[in-house]
């Protein structure tokens, strides 16, 4: 083989490495980390922590963020009886206050979605401080396109019409038994098993039934 095919050879493999290596950047890791399903953290030691990375926001919210009052996020952990053995799903995360005390209470695995870049920063970083990132994870992503089926228990603080859109996709991917529970804003037709006030804020609460009827699908 004479010089200038060995010189061409070492050149080519040289540029075929570069591309290699520039193919796969760390920030395209990141991004592709994020449009990942959510998962329950199973297998998550303590020293772990979730991603925090977040994506441009792909449409604007469905609500404003206003905040859920602690006494009111008590209630409703209360209501729905959650425990450690419970997959809990936020939709509409804000803060993520709602994930992080079922976790800090009781010790819940808990999965806050939120279509805001902002409020998925904030909610990690709250979680860090409350201890209890090994056992939470917050997703940017649109709650309509989100798979809730590992839920055990799915909580609400949104608005009436987005309660009325989002009743047939709970009621399609949720296990029967699984709780339900809204800030403010009940389901419609969909009567409530329980209705509390706290501190002048109303809490709604259903149970999945083992027959969907006709007129709530």
């Amino acid at each position: 083989m004479n010089f200038k095919k060995i010189l061409f050879l070492l050149v080519t493999g040289v540029s075929i490495t570069s591309l290699g290596i520039a193919g796969c950047t760390p920030q395209q890791q990141d991004l592709e980390a994020g449009t990942q399903q959510p998962s329950t953290l199973t297998g998550q030691t303590e020293t772990e922590t979730p991603s925090a990375t977040t994506q441009v926001q792909e449409r604007p919210g469905d609500v404003p963020y206003v905040p859920t009052p602690q006494p009111v996020v008590d209630a409703m952990l209360q209501v729905a009886k959650v425990g450690k053995n419970d997959v809990l799903y936020d939709l509409g995360s804000g803060d993520g206050r709602i994930v992080n005390t079922a976790a800090q209470k009781f010790g819940t695995r808990g999965i806050g979605i939120d279509i805001d870049p902002d409020r998925i920063k904030e909610a990690n970083a709250n979680a860090q401080k409350a201890g209890v990132s090994d056992r939470v994870k917050f997703v940017q992503q649109d709650l309509f396109n989100t798979d809730l089926s590992e839920a055990t228990v799915v909580t609400l603080y949104l608005l009436p019409e987005i309660n009325a859109k989002l009743r047939p996709k709970l009621l399609k991917e949720l296990k029967p038994g699984t709780r339900i529970v809204s800030h403010a804003f009940d389901m419609g037709d969909w009567k409530p098993q329980q209705t509390l006030n706290v501190e002048g804020k109303t809490v709604y609460y259903w149970v999945v039934p083992e027959q969907v009827p006709a007129n709530l699908r």
